[in-house]
């Protein structure tokens, strides 16, 4: 999955989601994709090995579909992270982000 897929399906889940880059520094001047409606919903971050979509409010989103698969023990937020050659549920995805735009705005 490549981030621009990550960031399309974010996008195309909840069309009033903005996009913003946040925590610029100088080992990452491009700084960190975030996505936000009533609130933070998601980052989008790539590293050497993989690519961590992290919900800010994950822990308390419904996830059927079992695509969290990182940051399970934090408090809060849950992640999935992707790694060459996974594949994504899309549908699930999108579900997921719906579903996050829908807790910040309860």
């Amino acid at each position: 999955m490549t981030v621009e897929r990550a960031r399309s399906l974010i996008l195309g889940a909840a069309p009033d989601i903005v996009e913003e880059a946040k925590w610029r520094k100088a080992s990452n001047p491009d700084g960190v994709p975030t996505f936000s409606c009533d609130g933070l919903v998601c980052t989008v971050e790539t590293y050497k090995d993989q690519v961590k979509l992290t919900f800010a409010k994950g822990a308390s989103l419904d996830d059927p579909s079992g695509l969290f698969n990182a940051s399970l023990d934090a408090g809060t937020r849950r992640a999935i992270d992707l790694h060459e050659g996974d594949v994504l549920d899309e549908t699930s995805f999108a579900e997921l982000v719906r579903e996050a735009v829908a807790r910040n705005r309860a």
